[in-house]
């Protein structure tokens, strides 16, 4: 039975309550997040596979998380290559509890479908989860985050490229901006998240 929960409870969108009902008591008495964790936010979030997803289902895991939108020809594709580096380099157990997290700015552009190409396209495992979401949730966690973003006339998108390393309770413990280096720095930050 223990297996089964949590074989489950590790599936993207399956909230621990959820997996097993009569584990729904032992995840309710978990831990209250802190304020500081991006996991109080409660929106509701689709991933590429079409599934409703929380960010609370990522608790418990290092996760690396950036915001992007799949059109964009040059910044976000080296987000994406950096977060591939980041992801290469940690050692393989920890690799192997990482996530990978990608949230798209574009709620008119970027379908399940789309999201879907990008993670072919650019050979995404199982540890990356891409999420599209609503208007009002795509600010709420920006801002949380600290990423300003604009859309332009063109329905293209000016934004800030962040990097963001949560530990596992959510919390931000690490930040790269910009484009260039930091990227054994946000491993590090990776690897001392990792408290199992």
């Amino acid at each position: 039975m223990l297996l089964l929960f949590a074989t489950l409870a590790a599936l993207p969108g399956v909230r621990a309550a959820d997996a097993c009902p009569c584990c729904a008591a032992a995840a309710a008495a978990a831990p209250a997040l802190s304020s500081r964790s991006v996991y109080q936010l409660d929106a509701s979030w689709t991933t590429d596979a079409g599934r409703s997803f929380q960010l609370a289902a990522l608790r418990g895991r290092p996760v690396v998380l950036a915001m992007f939108f799949t059109s964009c020809g040059y910044a976000c594709p080296r987000i994406v290559a950096d977060m591939t580096q980041i992801q290469q380099n940690l050692p393989a157990a920890v690799r192997d509890q990482a996530r990978f997290v990608l949230v798209s700015f574009d709620d008119q552009r970027d379908t399940v479908a789309a999201l879907q190409a990008y993670r072919e396209a650019h050979g995404l495992n199982a540890s990356w989860v891409l999420l599209r979401g609503a208007p009002d949730d795509i600010r709420e966690l920006a801002a949380v985050l600290g990423v300003k973003y604009k859309r332009d006339a063109a329905g293209m998108f000016q934004h800030s490229n962040l990097i963001t390393v949560l530990n596992p309770e959510g919390e931000i413990v690490h930040q790269r901006a910009g484009l260039e280096g930091g990227l054994a720095e946000a491993g590090r930050a990776v690897v001392a998240a990792d408290t199992r």
